[in-house]
This record gives C-alpha cells, structure tokens and sequence, in this order.
C-alpha cells in the first residue's frame, strides 16, 4: 500500500527531481517507509511505499523490469500475486523479490492490459513503457484505490491524492462550480469531475494510455476493461447450493486478505459485516485485534440515542477472542478534526467521514493492515427500503423518476437553483437528472420484473455510493499510514453476488411484487423503515459463525448523533462556521438561502444534518485548496 505521483512535461523539457520530490512529499503519508523517484528525459515517476509484503527493499519503487523497458510505480494489494507468479514462472520468467508488486510489473509487461483482468484484488498503477513512450494509468474494479491526473501548462501529471498534483508550482486551483452543484443534489460526485477543474478521477474498471510517439499533441485515451453486471440467472439453483457456494468463497475471500508480513487487524462493530469478517478472521488469528468507535449519547435524543454500537463490539470480541480496542467520540472531536480532515478527504463525499477519521486513527496505533466490511449492503442487498421505491416501476423513466428523488440527498432541485443563485448562470447547464441516468449506460438490463429494477439499483449504489466510500476510506486510512482491506470486494465472490438471485437476498420481495402504488404511499412508514430485510443470504449463513442475536439485527449505518449535535453541543460552531462573518462558501451560494435550510435544522423543524455537515466541509475545503 503506496502512492504513486507523476509528470510527464508534453512540450519536452527534462522534469525537474525538486518538482518530483514535491509531489512526492505531498503525499507522505501514505507511505512513511520509504521513497523513490525515476527520472528519464520528460518523464518523472514518484512514488512513497508503505511496506506490507516482503519489507526488504527488493520492494523499492518506482520498479524496473529485468530488461529495462519498463518502469512501474504502483499502489494496492493483489491477493492472488503467489498464483500469478507460479504461472508466470512456469513461462520462464524468475522474480528478484517476494512483492506483489513485482508480479505486477512482470504480468503487465507479459500479458499487456489483459493482466488488469487477471489481477484480483485493489491497486492504482503507473506503467511506463521506454521503448515505445507510452505511459499506462489503471484502477482496479471496483475503484478501492483512487487514481488522479490533470493536463495544465503543457503537463500532465498524475497521482493517488490531488494533493500531488496542485502542489505543482503554477497549478491554477480554480473551483469547478458544476461538481460542486452535482455534490450538493447527491452528496457524491457520480461523473469523474472534482471541485477543481481541470482535475479527474479515472473512473473504476478503467485504464487510460498516453502515448508520445505521436506527431501531435498526445492525448489520453480512456477504455473500461470491467464493469459491474448484476443479472438474474438463467437456471437458479437451490437455495442450499447458494449457501454453500457463498460459504466457501467467503471464507476464501478472507483467506486471500489475510497475506500480510505485518499485524493485521479488524474493524468491528455490531453488525453483520464487520461481525462475519471477525469471526473468521479471529479462527486464523488467535488474539486477532479488533477496533471500534463509539459516540457520547448524554445529549443525543430520537433515533440516534442507538448509534453507540460499543456495548454490541464489546460482546462479539468475547465471542471471538479478540484483543479489543475502542474510543468514545463527542461533539468537540467533530469540531476539532474538521480542518485536518479536509485536507486529507480533498472533498467531501457520503456521509459523514470523520468517525472514519478516528476509527483508523485508533486502528493505526497498533496495526498496519485492517479488515473492513465496506461491500457486504452493496452485493448482497443491504438497503432494502431504497430498492423498494422503484421495484414496481413501469419502464426506465419511471424508474429514474422513483430513484432519482430519493437520491437528492442534500437539496432538492426546487432548492438548487436559489441556493446557486449567486453563480447560477455558470451552473444552469448542468441537469443532475441526466447525470443520474447516465450512471445506467452499460447496464443493459431488460426491465421487466421487480427483480430486474432491484439489480438495477445494485448496480447504481455500487457505481455511485460504495464508490464514495471507498474513495472516503482510502484517504482517511491512508491519513495514518494504515492499509484498509475490503474482503466483500474478492472477485469470485463479487461475481457470485452479482449473479445471485434478488429473491434469496431480499425476505420481503414477495411482498413488495403485489404492492401497487397507493399500496405504497399508505404503508410508507411502516413498510420502508423496516430495513432487517436485506442480506438475507449472508445473514443465513452466518447463522454458523456469529450469534443468531446479531445475525437478526436491524441494519445500522456507522453514523455520529450530529442531528442532536449540530443544535446542541455544537450549535455555537454551526453557527460560527456558516452564518456569521464571511464563510468562503458565500462566493458561490446564496447566505440567504444557507440561513434557511441550516436554521430548520437549529430549530427542529426538518433533519438537515447531512447538509450542515456537507456546507461545513466545503468551507473547510475551500480554505485548504482555493
């Protein structure tokens, strides 16, 4: 687990070591066990390792291949690298190193682009090829490690973290008003824009070339090697067949995750994803530690007086004889990590991140590499209550209407316009609708059955929503130097997930096929907040592993009492940041309509805490980057 920097100059000036070293730095932490730089003529590649698999420093990158053509700067984990190499050495290549990421530089340089296929597990990579001046850029699948890269002043530069890339002398950081507007209707940015312009995110399952050799101007070219596909069977099979296949690749799954020539750990909470994970984790690991993150409920009240999942860690860490860790966040560790935690995000994206801030704060102090559960909803259906708005739509555009309104989760787009007024000619271009549709372009499911609109919105929570949280979780492990591994995100068991059958993760979908319309409306609030319905597979299963108590439970996000805290504890801080003085944000938004919004919060008229701490981080964000 690294980060990879980069610059390649296209007007052919030789690349400066003191640029390079700069990028580098920015990312520091990401990896404090070493660093190295390549420079040849116009290309420069950095990178800083975090040391994982074989500490020796065989592993110094950036790596260059036994014939000197190749030079890789890589970031990430592959899990099946041993089985890769044999292959790879019984077609007579010899390695030099136990890493990955030798297998990695020895695959691309044999296979070509169709190693990415072959590579299971999460990486972001730089791969210069010498003899024919090409530069290759790849993500993994799923988007678990992110990738950046910008074009000004005739360079293209490249690297984990944008911080990489604008601490270049004569970057121009200038806000990109359309993202901006796509994060405050979805509190997620769906396209590969950032709040910068000029600045992107190759988009998962992609890879991008630039080649040189050209008489013009080179130009980078994008293709998808991978998308997500989640599809009825043809010919299901028994529901104990399911069972049984999901247990074995389950268990292989974290079998693979746990390779590590350092302490491992597990984030655990009370669920089920966290919970299953521990629990097999723990039968490899006798000891195994484990880490959670509580919240000081004294002035929470409603729903949130539940989110302290502590005393639910505590008692499955007896169960699993694990070597348990935990803190207690309140209202004033919001408060006082805001800035730092700015910084390292870059920008916001879902939920509220700081208790992931912590969490890995916490882990970092004793491992290296911790488990995570993040995945296990998006595959196997966690969020029932979501699916159900649309499963009985009436062709595609009813199905956006039905989704798309649900997923406005910060302002509306009766509330858009005034709340841009001060740039709305800027942004008025920008239709979030057409956004939202267009995240559907590959995902050519017929839709016909309450099924085929329920894989539908699996496909897009995994495209848009799981993306957000990896990207969240990268940054904010990576803050403390510490390697986040997600085992729900194995390929065999992904591609088992995506062909499992609706009806085997969900209890109620009989149910909701003989809903109608009005059906819905009068049993909205008894029927959608019932959310233990989803996972129902994963949770038969683990009915041999965790305790049935757990197993039964009512899903629940890993979420802070901010609604309590923003108009308590932390009113006076809501206050400050947002409506007195001259907060940055007001270069682009409406003070007027800002007052509103954040004042029926304050007043306990609507629950707007997802958008007060959406506006709090972009005026943090804004003094960080502009």
């Amino acid at each position: 687990m690294c980060g990879v920097a980069g610059l390649i100059n296209l007007n052919g000036d030789a690349v400066s070591p003191v640029i390079l070293k700069k990028m580098t730095d920015a990312i520091a932490h990401r990896g404090p066990d070493g660093e190295g730089h390549w420079i040849e003529g116009n290309v420069g590649l950095g990178h800083r390792r975090l040391a994982i698999i074989d500490l020796s420093p065989a592993g110094h990158q950036p790596m260059i291949s036994a014939d000197h053509r190749w030079v890789l700067s890589y970031n990430g984990e592959i899990y099946n690298y041993r089985e890769l190499r044999t292959e790879l050495e019984a077609e007579g290549f010899w390695f030099r190193s136990q890493t990955d990421s030798e297998v990695v530089l020895v695959a691309l340089a044999h296979w070509g682009v169709g190693a990415l296929m072959r590579f299971n597990g999460m990486f972001a990579l730089a791969l210069w090829d010498r003899k024919i001046q090409q530069l290759l850029l790849a993500r993994d699948r799923y988007g678990i490690k992110p990738l950046y890269y910008a074009i000004q002043n005739q360079m293209f530069v490249f690297g984990s973290e944008q911080k990489a890339i604008v601490c270049l002398p004569g970057f121009q950081r200038k806000l990109n008003k359309s993202a901006l507007l796509e994060y405050f209707t979805f509190q997620n940015i769906f396209t590969d824009q950032t709040l910068l312009e000029d600045l992107y995110l190759l988009p998962p399952g992609y890879y991008a070339t630039l080649d040189l050799n050209v008489s013009v101007m080179p130009q980078l070219q994008r293709h998808r090697y991978w998308d997500f596909r989640f599809q009825e069977p043809e010919r299901a099979l028994s529901k104990q067949d399911y069972l049984e296949e999901l247990d074995r690749l389950f268990n292989q799954a974290i079998n693979r995750q746990l390779v590590s020539d350092v302490e491992l750990g597990s984030y655990l909470s009370g669920g089920i994803d966290s919970g299953s994970i521990t629990a097999l984790a723990a039968q490899q690991f006798p000891n195994l530690k484990t880490f959670t993150c509580g919240f000081d409920l004294s002035s929470a009240s409603g729903i949130e007086l539940v989110f302290d999942e502590r005393a639910k860690a505590e008692a499955m860490s007896a169960c699993f004889k694990t070597e348990h860790y935990e803190m207690v966040l309140k209202a004033g560790d919001m408060e006082r990590s805001l800035q730092t935690l700015a910084w390292h995000l870059e920008e916001p994206r879902v939920g509220q991140s700081y208790p992931n801030f912590y969490a890995a704060k916490l882990a970092s102090k004793f491992v290296k590499v911790v488990l995570a559960g993040t995945g296990g909803d998006e595959l196997f259906g966690g969020y029932p209550w979501r699916y159900y708005r649309a499963a009985n739509s009436q062709g595609f555009g009813h199905y956006i209407d039905e989704y798309y309104g649900y997923w406005q989760r910060l302002v509306n787009n009766t509330q858009i316009r005034q709340l841009f007024a001060p740039v709305w000619s800027d942004v008025s271009h920008v239709w979030t609708r057409d956004i939202f549709c267009d995240v559907f372009d590959t995902h050519d499911n017929a839709l016909e059955r309450p099924e085929d609109y329920i894989n539908h919105s699996l496909y897009f929570e995994a495209k848009t929503f799981l993306h957000g949280l990896f990207v969240v979780e990268d940054k904010l492990s990576m803050a403390h130097g510490l390697e986040s591994r997600v085992p729900f995100m194995d390929n065999d068991l992904v591609d088992f997930a995506m062909r499992c059958p609706v009806g085997l993760k969900l209890n109620n979908l009989g149910n909701v096929i003989r809903m109608n319309e009005n059906d819905v409306a009068r049993k909205s609030d008894a029927y959608f907040q019932k959310t233990n319905d989803g996972k129902q597979l994963l949770r038969d299963l683990m009915m041999r592993y965790i305790p049935v108590d757990v197993v039964s439970r009512v899903k629940q996000g890993f979420s802070s009492p901010d609604a309590s805290w923003f108009k308590g504890e932390s009113i006076d801080f809501v206050r400050c940041s947002l409506l007195d003085g001259n907060p940055r944000i007001y270069d682009v938004l409406d003070r007027d309509a800002v007052a509103d919004l954040v004042s029926e919060h304050l007043e306990g008229r609507q629950n707007r805490r997802l958008l007060i701490w959406s506006l709090l981080n972009i005026e943090a964000w804004f003094k960080e980057f502009l």
